[in-house]
């Protein structure tokens, strides 16, 4: 009698195991084949882009040893919040095959509004906030009209916008192209406050690990429950103890420093809110369907024009609220700065940062919680070549060329599907 493996004879197999056991292994060979199906048909998963950033960080880590400071880090952990509000945007806009180019104008926009509104009309900071988000909303309604009512390309459509918005932004700004922002005032603390108690980042750490492990069983015993494929148990437990060491050694990194940033905890609740909707929700599923295929969302009852609408009005939201934390960042709203909110950067690092983390260019592909693995790869990037002293010129060149990088993995993977006679 062999120990586990096919019976010569076809018959029963043995394997001197209980049931549980060989429900393990089974359930196990069965994920096995699923990876290994998804790697030949093309699809990239996480495990690749965290592959580059352990690289990214071991390479700049022995360049300079500030790298993994807890210092560096910390500060990492606030510059990545503007710009991965703003790609969580896009991703929305993405998944419906699309793209919207304003959104780095709209970003400035309203930290010039909120900056003229608050400074020089005396507007209370928390109504100019307001204001300045209901903006983008409505900059991202005036998009979603133009392209879902009226037919014209999105590409067409933001790029208009991307000059009328940034021409505005320097309206509103006027002769001296910068306001300064109140540093104690509330937009400032978006990205100065820091919870320094030890307890908060260690509870943030044991609420993310507890979620998703509660989380993914009850999406195992669902898959079960329908018949479905599920993963093993055994595999719920090693990614469940992987994310707490990563979540843990996180924390204790920021509470070595000034604690947890309150800007990184608002960035992964708006992660957690953004991915409960497209993945739990009705509205959800339809943006996902419609990524897959207009006709086939239309013909299955779908509102494809409002739902094309409520996507860039989603971008537009989070742009204005992704820009008001770069104003927060500078403590200033200057579309002329290199680095602010109106520049061509921050359009091009949030796409960068949608596209490096998994969500697919051409629709139906990605989710926010990409934007987080996304944006600390071009963060990291930034951070240890501002550590080496890198100039702004070879950061272009070399930000440019992961984007392009980034970019021809996922039409690889669409040419690879497409072979397949996959949509």
């Amino acid at each position: 009698m062999s120990r586990g493996g096919p019976h010569r004879d076809g018959g029963p197999v043995a394997t001197g195991r209980g049931p549980r056991a060989r429900a393990w292994q089974e359930n196990l060979r069965e994920y096995a084949l699923e990876v290994r199906g998804s790697v030949r048909d093309g699809e990239r998963g996480p495990l690749l882009v965290v592959a580059g950033l352990i690289v990214i960080c071991v390479v700049f880590q022995a360049l300079d040893d500030k790298f993994l400071s807890p210092r560096n880090l910390s500060n990492l952990g606030v510059d990545i919040v503007g710009t991965g509000l703003v790609a969580v945007g896009i991703v929305f806009v993405l998944l419906i095959r699309e793209i919207d180019l304003s959104v780095g104008s709209v970003s400035g926009l309203a930290g010039a509004a909120f900056a003229v509104l608050n400074v020089n009309h005396g507007v209370p900071e928390w109504l100019a906030v307001i204001v300045a988000v209901v903006a983008g909303t409505a900059v991202g309604a005036f998009h979603g009209f133009f392209f879902a009512w009226l037919g014209v390309p999105a590409f067409v459509v933001t790029l208009a916008g991307l000059l009328m918005w940034n021409g505005l932004t320097l309206y509103l700004l006027g002769a001296s192209g910068t306001i300064n922002i109140d540093e104690e005032g509330l937009v400032a603390s978006l990205t100065s406050r820091h919870f320094g108690a030890d307890v908060a980042a260690y509870a943030v750490a044991a609420v993310a690990t507890a979620g998703y492990l509660l989380t993914t069983r009850r999406r195992r015993s669902r898959h079960r429950a329908a018949g479905m494929p599920y993963r093993p148990m055994g595999e719920i437990w090693l990614r469940t103890a992987l994310l707490a060491v990563v979540a843990f050694t996180a924390a204790h990194t920021l509470n070595r420093f000034q604690g947890l940033p309150l800007a990184l905890l608002i960035f992964l609740v708006v992660l957690v809110v953004s991915d409960y909707v497209l993945r739990r929700t009705r509205y959800g599923r339809r943006v996902y369907a419609l990524g897959g295929g207009v006709e086939a969302a239309r013909r299955a009852g779908i509102a494809v024009e409002r739902v094309r609408v409520a996507m860039f009005m989603v971008s537009g939201t989070l742009a204005a609220v992704g820009g008001l934390f770069v104003a927060s960042g500078l403590t200033s709203a200057s579309p002329t700065t290199a680095r602010a909110a109106g520049s061509g950067m921050l359009l091009i690092n949030a796409i960068a940062a949608a596209v490096i983390g998994g969500t697919s260019l051409f629709g139906g592909r990605g989710s926010p919680w990409s934007v987080l693995l996304g944006v600390l790869i071009i963060q990291s990037i930034a951070s240890g070549m501002g550590l080496l002293g890198v100039e702004d010129a070879v950061q272009f060149m070399i930000t440019g060329g992961v984007l392009l990088a980034a970019v021809a993995a996922d039409a690889l993977s669409r040419r690879v599907e497409t072979r397949r006679g996959r949509p």
